[in-house]
């Protein structure tokens, strides 16, 4: 079949680019960078796609390490997200360096099938994902308009093609309290930190209530200045998560409660503010993931079944598939007893596992790209994202 033929290719492609996308991947992994500050991973992402006929826009959004790189025009017109932000420590404890030449390598092996087909192949260049929610930037910003479908593969321990993120917010919290001596005079002080224990005990009673797949979990960042002095300040962070954006609406406000009865029962006066940036559940297109899993599948990994109860945090990625047909699918690179975000992770996505992890994530990718440029397919893809 010509399909088979055209898929044949794609992997060709991708296998030919082997020693540059793994040397690509190491260097990436070698000089980890913070969100927005992956200057280094930029350059080197985007010099590779110029040298392989991509045109190429820098600090799109306006955000300087974000990028636009694009072969063919027109419809259809299907980018592969590339993500390259490090963790603050533990460096690419949660393998961006294998999403980000993931997706170069899947792009550069479809330029041949663009050539014959029509339509265009893009690289976004999406920074900042651990903790700054770059594509959310890059969503109010129209970055994404005129794309038809978007792909990115994560690795992890589990092949999956389909994954259950949840809704975010992040809220920020002050107590203002009044400092006193702790030992001479206790009672002329009020006590901010006392304030912030309460809500977390608070907090620690709502779960009890919550739906099964909802989380609240946050940290203090200032609990006073000395243990003999009452503290006058404290602040904390929360994050808080839910399934659905309706729920997680209901449960800001019950969160909120928590800490305006500890303001109530401390006397602390209570300032809170929420980030302007929330993430959206995943929207999983279970057209467009069939076709990854058919492809994923034929390079010889097992995939798993769609396992609601797998937990995977929260990802801007989901902002992106409210607005497009998207799949997220993961590639196993370590064995389930490792943990990302973790130096083990790091490890391995460095390793040799994680080599080919890179490798079969930019060749499934790259077959999906034919199935979408099949006649027809794309209007399938489309009917199930519009029909919700």
């Amino acid at each position: 079949m010509e399909i088979e033929k055209l898929k044949l290719k794609a992997k060709d492609r991708v296998e030919l680019q082997r020693r540059e996308l793994i040397q690509l991947s190491l260097n990436i992994h070698d000089n980890p960078e913070l969100g927005f500050e992956e200057e280094k991973a930029s350059a080197w992402l985007t010099s590779y796609l110029e040298d392989n006929e991509f045109h190429i826009e820098r600090g799109i959004a306006g955000l300087a390490t974000a990028f636009r790189a694009t072969y063919g025009q027109g419809s259809p017109s299907i980018a592969m997200l590339a993500e390259y932000d490090a963790l603050p420590e533990i460096g690419h404890g949660c393998g961006h360096n294998i999403i980000a030449t993931s997706a170069v390598g899947a792009a550069v092996a479809s330029k041949s099938i663009i050539d014959q087909s029509g339509g265009s192949v893009l690289v976004m260049g999406t920074p900042g994902e651990e903790s700054f929610a770059g594509k959310i930037d890059m969503v109010k910003a129209g970055a994404f308009k005129k794309i038809d479908v978007a792909m990115m593969v994560h690795p992890n321990t589990l092949n999956m093609v389909t994954i259950q993120t949840l809704a975010c917010s992040t809220l920020e919290v002050e107590f203002f309290g009044r400092p006193a001596h702790a030992a001479a005079q206790p009672y002329r002080g009020i006590n901010a930190l006392d304030a912030m224990i309460l809500a977390f005990t608070s907090i620690n009673s709502l779960r009890q209530h919550l739906r099964g797949e909802a989380r609240v979990h946050g940290i203090i960042t200032d609990g006073g200045e000395a243990p003999n002095i009452v503290p006058a300040h404290s602040a904390a962070v929360f994050l808080i998560r839910a399934l659905h954006n309706e729920y997680l609406t209901e449960l800001k406000d019950k969160v909120v409660n928590c800490f305006t009865g500890a303001s109530l029962a401390s006397g602390a006066r209570l300032e809170y503010r929420w980030r302007d940036k929330t993430y959206a559940p995943m929207k999983n297109n279970t057209t467009l993931a069939q076709l990854f899993r058919q492809n994923l599948e034929s390079l010889g990994r097992h995939v798993i079944a769609f396992d609601p109860h797998f937990g995977f945090g929260s990802t801007d990625m989901g902002n992106v598939s409210q607005l497009l047909p998207s799949i997220h699918p993961m590639i196993a690179i370590a064995s389930p007893e490792v943990l990302i975000h973790t130096p083990e992770f790091a490890a391995a996505a460095a390793s040799e596992s994680g080599h080919e992890g890179l490798m079969d994530a930019a060749k499934a990718m790259a077959m999906t790209v034919v199935d979408v440029l099949q006649p027809g397919m794309l209007d399938k893809v489309r009917q199930e994202f519009y029909r919700g």
